[in-house]
């Protein structure tokens, strides 16, 4: 009896921990995929990418940085309208999508034009979660992602 006593501990303390809200259910879990800029033309360029959100909580992307550029911003487009906004929500079980003719990433006073091949890194900053990082690779100016973005 005393050898099934102290597995049987262990299990009824693993079935109480893993019902203590461990599910991610609080807080944003934060992921980005499908990421790229079409090499530029001039000093300035776009940037696109989806953030994923599988948490239950929303968060908000509230600036991006690059040692490539003196600045990026975050522009919104509603509708013909293009507009820089200081953030914008990556809802709860969802995505925000920066997509050519939606919202997008906007490179200013780029230190130098990026070259079809290489990467330009990325630092996504949030509000509540901690910065994400990403490797943005530079397509050909006329790329069209079979996903849509």
């Amino acid at each position: 009896m005393r050898r099934l006593a102290l597995p049987a501990a262990v299990l009824a303390g693993a079935v109480v921990l893993t019902g203590c809200g461990g599910s991610g259910d609080n807080k944003a879990e934060l992921s980005v995929s499908s990421s790229y800029m079409p090499q530029p033309v001039s000093d300035m360029a776009a940037g696109f990418l989806t953030i994923a959100n599988k948490g239950g909580a929303k968060d908000e992307l509230t600036s991006v940085t690059s040692a490539a550029a003196g600045s990026v911003s975050v522009h919104e487009t509603v509708g013909q309208s293009m507009e820089e906004v200081t953030s914008l929500d990556v809802p709860a079980h969802g995505q925000l999508v920066f997509k050519s003719g939606g919202n997008h990433l906007m490179f200013e006073k780029l230190k130098r034009k990026p070259k079809q091949g290489e990467n330009v890194t990325v630092e996504l900053h949030f509000a509540k979660s901690g910065p994400i990082t990403v490797e943005m690779p530079v397509k050909s100016a006329t790329y069209n992602p079979a996903t849509g973005h």
